[in-house]
């Protein structure tokens, strides 16, 4: 099971002794997450991809591991040869590297998730677009495979990432400042 860890130090307009955006590793979630994405299964090699799907056909991405599927009785897929996919909102357990589907998926197109509440009370952020755009350029090689994508809005970085229990926020305010970045985890907690 992946630990958070931090190195000390200090860090460009952060504290000292506080934790860099690319020494934290977040803990993974206790119980059931949310996701909403597209499933394919190539092969019998199934993924779930939380991020960007190439428009070719059939459809290509990189997502994670998804365990626990089975087309059996699901709606709105599509199949090209040896490859399956759809777009679904499903529920189960993520280990770090692994999603487990622990009930039936729901279609996204019939999916009405409640709207997430706006992190930064619609105040804009700090950051100026040169600034913005350095982070943005550091984000996938700071982050790894659960860096999802970034996009700048309002003086904020908007930043996706597959799950954050909350490390990689407190990291990025420490070394940017808290009104410059944004993390938005993929998967939600259920509660359940």
């Amino acid at each position: 099971m992946l630990v958070a860890a931090s190195c000390a130090g200090s860090t460009p307009g952060g504290a000292p002794d506080s934790p860099s955006l690319g020494s934290v590793t977040p803990v993974p979630p206790e119980g059931e997450v949310a996701a909403t994405g597209t499933v394919l299964d190539a092969a019998g090699e199934t993924q779930l991809c939380l991020g960007a799907v190439a428009e070719s056909y059939p459809p290509q991405c990189s997502g994670i591991p998804l365990e626990g599927w089975t087309w059996d009785g699901v709606d709105g897929a599509e199949s090209s040869g040896d490859v399956t996919w759809g777009a679904y909102a499903v529920r189960g357990i993520y280990d770090g590297d692994t999603f487990t589907s622990t009930q039936p998926p729901i279609m996204l197109a019939l999916y009405d998730p409640i709207r997430p509440e706006d992190p930064t009370g619609g105040e804009p952020g700090a950051g100026d677009d040169a600034t913005l755009a350095s982070i943005q350029e550091d984000l996938p090689e700071l982050l790894g495979d659960p860096y999802l994508g970034s996009s700048p809005q309002n003086g904020w970085l908007w930043v996706d990432v597959v799950w954050d229990d909350g490390s990689w926020q407190e990291a990025a305010d420490a070394e940017y400042g808290e009104k410059t970045i944004v993390i938005r985890s993929a998967l939600t907690e259920t509660g359940g």
